[in-house]
């Protein structure tokens, strides 16, 4: 059995992911503002905006002196600009409803298999924990998906100032529980972000794949370390 004291876990499209498409989101939230845009064009617009957003102000603008608010709001109301809509008075009210609705439980649903696999963790003895690049609002998020009793802590990247694949994110975890690199791993499911980073940091590290996506790490990634689900966590770990 690999002996770990401590397993931190990536969030999004680890542990939750969004029930619909951003798309059908903001469409719903525009429609209750009386304005209709496509969720199609929406998704697009999202896409682009979330991207350029995150190249200017990466890890929500902390280090520009934003608030993870203001650069969601910002997303959101560049969004709709590149959508055709325009006017500030209706985005406003658009952009505060659409951020205060991402921490409901409606907008998320959890992973297949990941309260159980959580479960069994537990039963197994091991510390847990959350390493996300997320803003303020994952402990709440986490919350109301009734999952964050399962973690000593949740370490967002808003609160550590790093992002991953930043190493001090690693480091901050490590530091705060007081374990060891090499009795620590971590599970997500990006190869970049999550399984190089941790292993660059000392730590174990298992990659999460889904299914029909193309993969360019596999020649990288010994097969022991692949997680074809969140139940086969469990038996890599008592193999280990």
């Amino acid at each position: 059995m690999l002996r770990l004291q401590l397993l931190t876990w990536d969030a999004k499209d680890t542990l939750l992911r969004l029930r619909h498409p951003v798309g059908e989101n903001y469409s719903a939230a525009a429609r209750a503002h009386g304005v209709r845009v496509q969720p199609e064009a929406l998704n697009n617009s999202f896409h682009q905006a979330y991207k350029a957003q995150s190249t200017l102000f990466p890890n929500y603008g902390l280090s520009k002196g934003l608030s993870s608010k203001q650069w969601w709001v910002d997303v959101v109301k560049q969004a709709f600009r590149l959508s055709g809509l325009h006017e500030d008075r209706v985005l406003d009210p658009i952009a505060e409803s659409l951020y205060q609705e991402f921490c409901s439980a409606q907008n998320w649903e959890l992973l297949p298999d990941a309260r159980e696999t959580l479960r069994q963790c537990h039963q197994l003895g091991i510390r847990m924990a959350v390493v996300s690049n997320f803003d303020r609002r994952l402990e709440k998020i986490l919350s109301h998906c009734n999952l964050r009793h399962h973690f000593e802590f949740v370490l967002t990247s808003e609160e550590a100032g790093f992002a991953k694949p930043d190493q001090r994110i690693f480091r901050k975890a490590l530091h705060i529980s007081g374990v060891a690199p090499e009795q620590a791993a971590h599970v997500g499911d990006s190869y970049v972000k999550d399984y190089r980073a941790a292993r660059a940091v000392g730590m174990h590290s298992f990659l999460l794949t889904r299914a029909g996506h193309a993969n360019n790490w596999e020649t990288e990634v010994p097969k022991e370390h692949i997680l074809p689900s969140l139940p086969h966590l469990l038996s890599v770990i008592e193999k280990g």
